[in-house]
């Protein structure tokens, strides 16, 4: 019998969410005849009335899509269907409309793609709604546990990687102590990842403590070896030495807006060493540009999985790779445990190693 499978994206987009789209409807179209429907806005097009949705085919998720960034079914960080707000600015529960949308589809499972937050929406309205449901992980913060990437990672750390390329030669030529502020909210790994490859004098994560004052020996020393310039990364979400969170308010969903720490490091630096100090905070541009060989293949292993996982009724998972294998593991285990930078890791003694200061550990 042919089965009808649903696509949705949620959360915030990154590069390779079309890589997985395309991978998904590829495969349930070619191995399986099935039929296959983008549904437009994460939940939300389940919701809406007239519901939003379109049909997947082959003709229109052809190979292009895995050059491009973002996603073509949009998504949303703010429409939780338990949550959803109103025109009036009003909130109310409209779980029981997307579930109805998908009984009107008549959809036999749907492989949703997104971030903790997503998955643990489109979990807690799966088991309501005796929803067949199959997760793939996407976040740029790659802070998903049981997984050892997720889409959108691998394009992040280049994106970052490439700023500090770029940041580099104006810091040699004029002198100065360059900072350079990525995403990744709590977790470090974008800054560890890209730090390393940058070659940076600093690195600066969430999950360790640090001292300005060993910034600011650390920087000497560089000087006092013959170099006249210095490159720091820093995650957005560190907090200031006396510990205070650096903030740009709150998003619609009442999450906190990081952002601003950089020009705080800066500050600091320049006035304990009376060095020209610069900051740079690369924002959203690492969500976007086309995906990297890494994010487009693991978003295209994402998608046959998943397909193959609602072929064998395995539901209630989570697309997951591990040890170079590509697994399925059970999605409350990933979204239970966060998966942050380990002090006692490969990369941070790689990066002590080689002379990076880390922080006071």
């Amino acid at each position: 019998m042919t089965k009808r499978i649903g696509i949705l994206t949620s959360g915030g987009d990154c590069s390779g969410l079309n890589a997985a789209i395309r991978a998904i409807t590829v495969h349930a179209i070619e191995h399986y005849g099935w039929e296959v429907f983008g549904i437009l806005k994460g939940t939300s097009g389940l919701i809406r009335r007239p519901m939003e949705y379109v049909s997947l085919t082959l003709k229109n998720c052809d190979s292009s899509m895995l050059r491009s960034a973002g996603t073509i079914l949009e998504s949303t960080t703010k429409e939780n269907p338990f949550f959803f707000p109103g025109d009036d600015g009003s909130k109310a529960d409209r779980s029981d409309d997307a579930i109805i949308g998908y009984q009107d589809l008549n959809l036999d499972a749907i492989i949703a793609i997104g971030g903790d937050g997503s998955m643990r929406i489109n979990s807690r309205l799966a088991k309501k709604g005796g929803m067949n449901l199959v997760c793939i992980p996407k976040t740029i913060d790659n802070d998903l546990a049981q997984t050892d990437y997720s889409i959108g990672y691998h394009t992040a750390i280049t994106v970052a990687t490439e700023a500090m390329d770029r940041l580099q030669p104006t810091a040699a030529s004029h002198q100065r102590v360059m900072i350079l502020e990525v995403m990744g909210r709590d977790a470090g790994h974008i800054a560890l990842a890209s730090g390393i490859a940058g070659g940076t004098d600093v690195i600066l994560v969430p999950e360790i403590p640090y001292k300005i004052e060993s910034i600011c020996e650390h920087i000497k020393n560089i000087n006092k070896a013959g170099r006249n310039f210095a490159l720091i990364t820093v995650s957005e979400a560190i907090k200031t030495e006396n510990g205070e969170q650096v903030v740009r308010g709150k998003s619609i969903n009442e999450r906190p807006r990081y952002g601003g720490v950089s020009q705080y490091l800066s500050s600091e630096i320049e006035s304990r060493l009376n060095a020209d100090t610069r900051f740079t905070v690369l924002g959203h541009v690492q969500r976007g540009g086309q995906p990297t060989a890494q994010d487009r293949i693991l978003a295209t292993v994402f998608g046959v999985k998943a397909v193959d996982m609602v072929a064998e009724q395995d539901f209630g998972k989570m697309v997951a790779w591990r040890n170079n294998q590509v697994e399925a593991v059970p999605i409350d285990s990933s979204i239970d445990t966060y998966n942050g930078v380990d002090p006692n890791g490969v990369l941070i003694k790689t990066a002590k190693a080689m002379g990076i200061y880390v922080g006071e550990i």
